[in-house]
């Protein structure tokens, strides 16, 4: 090769490289981490977003909602995800690690609880519920709430719980087990052993699918055609309200809560424009379309 064609090469890959580094440093990339249970709707947020500003990439994983929040407290991404507010201690932490946690109402979710398809118990109140996941329960088998489940021959309830670092999970908790815990009907408002729990929401759903025994829990966007949904009721004896993006928004269902997004500080630049797209029409009905309530009244196309 002649030493004009080497040198036209490597010219040409210089421009190449200078042109990608360019390309490199106008682009942003926006890191986000956390919930599971927000985890398809901010993938679906990620995914339209170029669309929106072309200079902007978002970096989506999931790990659960104390996973992101540790993420932000450590300085490793933009915005963390969560499921639940954070913890005090977790806040005392951020500050004293130079991060000042702002929060972000997002939408809202349903928290459904979820039973093979075959299986006949619609309807539980939340002192049921508190009695079948808490720690000192008394219904353990099917038969104690007078239901008998095709292809459950044990009688014995398979309980579906999610890990400790899930929202999910701590939210469950918050709402279910430790207002019983308080009126002494289980110990402590901690979940019973031998729970078996589970990743990610869809995990749990799965599982419940194939599973004629088990009960669990998870967000209402995991809901398939596959298992039943319970209808909820706040006192025993009291009317019940199913789970749907409706009754998460009004707050009728008994265990509908709210989705966080959490910065370190109030959003500046491109992550301040992330942050407004989501809560516009667009981003929020983005978030209705997977089966999750928004924020406020919006007007999708």
């Amino acid at each position: 090769m002649s030493i004009n064609r080497l040198l036209g090469t490597a010219i040409a890959a210089s421009v190449v490289l200078a042109s990608q580094s360019i390309y490199a440093e106008d682009r942003t990339v926006i890191q986000n981490k956390g919930s599971d249970t927000l985890l398809t709707v901010a993938q679906a947020w990620a995914e339209a977003y170029p669309e929106v500003n072309p200079k902007v990439s978002v970096a989506i994983s999931g790990g659960g909602s104390g996973t992101g929040i540790a993420a932000m407290i450590n300085g490793t991404v933009d915005i963390a995800n969560a499921s639940r507010a954070m913890k005090d201690k977790e806040i005392e932490k951020a500050k004293s690690m130079g991060h000042e946690p702002v929060e972000h109402v997002v939408g809202y979710d349903a928290l459904a609880v979820f039973i093979h398809k075959d299986n006949p118990a619609n309807t539980l109140s939340l002192e049921q519920l508190a009695q079948i996941f808490g720690r000192g329960g008394k219904i353990t088998k099917w038969s104690d709430l007078r239901v008998k489940v095709p292809g459950c021959d044990s009688d014995e309830m398979v309980v579906v719980s999610r890990q400790n670092n899930s929202g999910t999970y701590a939210y469950f908790k918050e709402a279910v087990l430790e207002p019983s815990a308080e009126k002494k009907l289980i110990v402590k408002g901690s979940f019973r052993q031998g729970t078996l729990d589970m990743h990610g929401s869809k995990d749990v759903v799965d599982l419940i699918e194939k599973t004629p025994c088990a009960i669990g829990y998870s967000g209402l966007a995991y809901a398939t055609d596959h298992v039943s949904l319970v209808c909820v009721a706040a006192e025993m004896g009291g009317g019940c309200v199913n789970p749907s993006v409706a009754t998460a928004s009004d707050r009728t269902y008994p265990i509908a809560r709210p989705l966080f997004m959490y910065t370190s500080g109030a959003p500046k630049g491109e992550i301040k424009s992330y942050m407004d797209w989501i809560l516009s029409d667009a981003g929020q009905c983005i978030l209705l379309g997977k089966g999750y309530a928004p924020v406020r009244s919006v007007s999708c196309g």
